[in-house]
């Protein structure tokens, strides 16, 4: 039988173009976005950051409907959570965000530095910003974690540590010189510079 669908896009491809409408309107539709790319609110306090990048597939080739959301502690290591029983100096600041890629595969978060978080075991993490990625032929996220390369406490971090070191990078922002406080980071979801994903 024929494929009657010349992109060759199949049904079981359930993830991809339908965010935009249902997850990621962007303006482009009569409602507001649950949750945005700007995570910043007026009494947010710490670095003020943003996290840019590209999406790309193992063919290497830019990914323009994917979705990414990030969830992260704010800048003294505390998160907007019930199971955070430690005080929120930032009681606005939810540290959830939701960003589509645009066509040519970019995305960007408006957000802040995140602070030092203890582990299962109460042992300090390096800050960090939780990713998951949402795209088209993958049934099911993935999920990854973006460091920051000036941040001195990557070396003693737990979970960096699991990751074999040639791989490292992979999981690493790069602050843009001469950009203020703009970071880099880019997601490949299969090929010889595969993001590193995590079973969670």
């Amino acid at each position: 039988m024929s494929n009657p669908r010349p992109d060759g896009i199949t049904p079981s491809q359930t993830v991809g173009p339908y965010f935009k409408y249902g997850l990621t309107p962007n303006g482009e539709y009569e409602w507001n976005d649950a949750f945005t790319n700007n995570l910043l609110t007026p009494d947010v306090s710490g670095e003020r950051i943003r996290v840019e990048g590209k999406v790309y597939d193992g063919d290497g080739a830019v990914i323009p409907d994917c979705m990414l959301e990030i969830w992260q502690a704010d800048s003294q290591g505390r998160f907007s959570d019930p199971q955070d029983a430690r005080a929120l100096p930032n009681s606005s600041f939810k540290g959830f965000g939701r960003c589509g890629t645009d066509k040519n595969g970019g995305y960007a978060f408006d957000t802040i530095k995140p602070g030092v978080v203890p582990d299962a075991d109460g042992k300090p993490q390096a800050p960090h910003i939780g990713l998951a990625v949402f795209a088209r032929g993958m049934l099911l996220h993935l999920y990854t974690r973006i460091y920051f390369d000036d941040e001195a406490s990557n070396a003693a971090d737990s979970t960096l540590a699991l990751v074999p070191a040639e791989r490292r990078a992979t999981l690493i922002a790069r602050r843009k010189a001469g950009a203020g406080s703009v970071y880099t980071f880019d997601v490949h979801l299969q090929g010889d510079n595969e993001t590193v994903f995590f079973d969670v």
